[in-house]
C-alpha cells in the first residue's frame, strides 16, 4: 500500500492547538505518513526562531504586529485559562513533570521525522514575518501550495 498522506493547516497560534497539530503530524510520520503542516496567520507564530541575533529590517506596522505577537512557539498563550500567562507556565510544569516533551521538543522531532512545514508567503507578507525569522527547514508557499499537498491527502485537518 502507498504512503498515506496527512495535511494539517495549523491557523491557530495557542499553545494547545499547536501542541495537538504537531502530535498529530509526530504520531502520522512514525505511522510512515508523509506529512505536511501548513502554517496560516496566527500559527506563523509556531514557526518563529526563538532568539534572533541579528536585527530585520521592517516598517512601523510590521514591527508592531512584531511586538503584539509573540516571540516564539514556546511564548504562545493557550487557548483557555491563560490566565494572563499563569496558565502556560502551568501546563508546562505539567508536561515536564510527566515526562512528555514540550512544543519545541515536538517540532524539532517533526524535523527529525522529515515532516513538511511550509509557511504562508501571503500571511507572512500581510503580518511583516521575514524569512529569516523562521526555524531552519522552514518551506515557503501560499495557497497553491497547500491545495496541492491536500489533493493527495487521506487526512486533511484544520486547527
Amino acid at each position: 500500500m502507498p504512503n498515506q498522506k496527512t495535511n494539517i493547516i495549523l491557523f491557530s497560534g495557542d499553545y494547545d492547538k499547536a501542541m495537538a497539530a504537531f502530535i498529530i503530524a509526530n504520531g502520522a510520520a512514525a505511522y510512515d505518513h508523509e506529512v505536511t503542516i501548513f502554517f496560516t496567520f496566527w500559527g506563523l507564530n509556531t514557526l518563529k526562531k526563538e532568539n534572533i541575533k541579528t536585527p530585520i529590517a521592517k516598517r512601523a506596522i510590521e514591527k508592531m504586529f512584531g511586538w503584539m505577537m509573540p516571540k516564539s512557539a514556546d511564548h504562545l498563550p493557550l487557548s483557555k485559562m491563560n490566565m494572563l500567562g499563569l496558565g502556560p507556565k502551568m501546563i508546562k510544569h505539567v508536561i515536564k513533570k510527566h515526562h512528555a516533551l514540550s512544543l519545541p521538543q515536538l517540532i524539532e522531532l517533526a524535523n527529525e521525522q522529515g515532516v513538511k512545514l511550509i509557511a504562508c508567503t501571503m500571511t507572512m507578507d500581510l503580518l511583516g514575518i521575514k524569512q529569516e525569522e523562521l526555524i531552519d527547514g522552514t518551506e515557503f508557499g501560499g495557497v497553491a501550495a497547500y491545495l496541492g499537498e491536500a489533493s493527495e491527502g487521506q487526512i486533511n485537518l484544520f486547527i
